[in-house]
C-alpha cells in the first residue's frame, strides 16, 4: 500500500492534467514526487526552497491571479512557521487555497521537535473559514485532496500522516461516519485515531464516529448520536493536541446536559526521538491506554 504522500504526489499530478487552474508549490519536501509533472507543466509546478514564509506567500498570490494553489511541506513548516502568511496572504486576502501538510504530530521522532507540529489544528481554528480534513488511510486522502482541489476559492487544510488505519472508509468530505451503535456514551475517532480506538472500545456499549473532516465539526452527527445513548457522555480522540475539539462538541451540544473527554497529544513535550508507536503509548493513545482512559471515563 502506498502512503497517503505517496497518494498526495500521484493524484495531484493527475489532476494537475486535468485543472489547468491548479498549480502546485513545494518548499524542496515532496519534490521528488513532482518530477513528471514539473516536466509536463513547468509553469505549474514551482519550487521555492526552503523558504515557508514564501511557500504561502507564493501560493496567495496565485491565488489571487486566478488560480487554485496546492502548498505542501511538513505541517511545522506549513501552518506554524509562516503563520502570519496564512493568516493575511490568504485569509485577510480573502483568497482560497490547499494547504497540503505531513509529519503531523511526531510522524517522524528523528526530525526532533522542529518537526513536529500537533498545534497545526488548533491554529488554524483561530481563523475564519477554514475546511480541516485529516484522512486515516491513502484511499480517504485521494478522494479529500480531489474535493479540496475542487473546492472552488475555499481555504481547505489536509493533514497528512503516516499512520494509516487498515481500511479506508466511505468519506464525503462533510460528515462524521458511524462505525459502531451503542448507548453507553459516544466517542468520536479522528482519521488515523480510529483503528485503536475500535481497539479499545471492543465489547463497550458505546457508539464510535468516524472524523475525517472536523471542520466544519459535524454537530448534527454528534446530536443524533448522543440522542441514542442512556448518557450525554462524550470522548473525542485526536491525533493532535487533545482538547482541540471540545468546544465544538460542547456548542454542539449547548441544549443537552453532557460531559467531553478531549484526548490528544499533551503539551508536555517528549524528548527522546524514539519511534512512532514509542510516541503513542507516551501519549496515552495506543489501544491500551485509550481503553482505560475511556472506560474511566464512561464509568463515572
Amino acid at each position: 500500500m502506498d502512503t497517503m504522500r505517496e497518494r498526495f504526489a500521484s493524484v495531484t499530478t493527475q489532476l494537475l492534467d486535468e485543472d489547468p487552474r491548479l498549480a502546485v508549490v513545494l518548499a524542496d519536501i515532496g519534490v521528488d514526487g513532482f518530477r513528471s509533472a514539473l516536466e509536463r507543466h513547468p509553469t505549474r509546478v514551482v519550487n521555492v526552497g526552503i523558504r515557508e514564509q514564501l511557500l504561502v506567500g507564493v501560493g496567495g498570490g496565485l491565488a489571487l491571479a486566478g488560480m487554485r494553489p496546492v502548498v505542501h511541506t511538513f505541517a511545522s513548516f506549513l501552518v506554524e512557521r509562516p503563520f502570519e502568511q496564512v493568516k493575511l496572504d490568504f485569509g485577510h486576502q480573502d483568497v482560497g487555497g490547499v494547504l497540503v501538510s505531513a509529519a503531523g504530530s511526531y510522524d517522524w521522532p528523528a526530525g526532533g521537535f522542529t518537526h513536529m507540529a500537533p498545534g497545526d489544528v488548533a491554529l488554524l481554528d483561530t481563523l475564519d473559514g477554514w475546511t480541516v480534513h485529516v484522512p486515516g488511510h491513502p484511499d480517504e486522502a485521494g478522494t479529500l485532496l480531489r474535493q479540496a482541489a475542487a473546492a472552488g476559492d475555499d481555504k481547505v487544510y489536509v493533514r497528512l500522516s503516516v499512520q494509516t488505519n487498515a481500511t479506508p472508509r466511505p468519506v464525503d468530505g462533510a460528515r462524521f461516519l458511524t462505525v459502531r451503535e451503542g448507548t453507553g456514551g459516544v466517542v468520536v475517532a479522528v482519521g488515523p485515531m480510529l483503528d485503536n480506538v475500535l481497539a479499545a472500545t471492543e465489547g463497550l456499549d458505546a457508539t464510535v464516529l468516524y472524523a475525517t473532516t472536523v471542520r466544519p465539526f459535524d454537530a448534527a452527527a454528534l446530536r443524533s448520536a448522543v440522542a441514542g445513548a442512556t448518557a450525554a457522555d462524550v470522548v473525542i480522540v485526536e491525533p493532535y493536541h487533545e482538547g482541540t475539539s471540545t468546544r465544538h462538541a460542547n456548542d454542539a451540544l449547548e441544549q443537552v446536559p453532557h460531559r467531553v473527554l478531549g484526548l490528544g497529544v499533551g503539551r508536555r513535550e517528549l524528548r527522546r526521538y524514539g519511534q512512532l508507536d514509542e510516541h503513542l503509548a507516551g501519549q496515552g493513545l495506543d489501544a491500551r491506554s485509550l481503553r482505560e482512559r475511556i472506560t474511566g471515563f464512561l464509568a463515572r
